[in-house]
């Protein structure tokens, strides 16, 4: 299924500037960032629990936001992207490594 995640951390507290990079390395480590505080992540409802329960573990929930956006297992043909930075797709699109 593709799941939207989207966070806003408080960088001005105590710790801010290290939990947006945690975040942003357990992001990635499901999926692919799309904008700077916006990854789409491919998982299974057993890697979006673990995914989760990595996020819940780091966030300041005092001071931070985290938002889950489910769409489905059908999700990227909801998706419409206008403008510049594409994301490769890599169900489609061929990785070179």
């Amino acid at each position: 299924m593709l799941v939207l995640i989207t966070y806003d951390v408080c960088v001005t507290s105590e710790g801010g500037q290290r939990r947006l990079r945690r975040i942003a390395k357990i992001c990635l480590d499901f999926g692919m960032r799309v904008q700077n505080s916006v990854f789409e992540c491919e998982v299974t409802p057993a890697q979006l629990v673990e995914l989760k329960k990595q996020l819940h573990e780091t966030f300041d929930p005092t001071q931070d936001s985290l938002r889950f956006y489910s769409l489905g297992k059908k999700g990227r043909q909801k998706v419409e992207h206008i403008g510049t930075k594409v994301v490769l797709d890599p169900h489609k699109d061929a990785l070179i490594i």
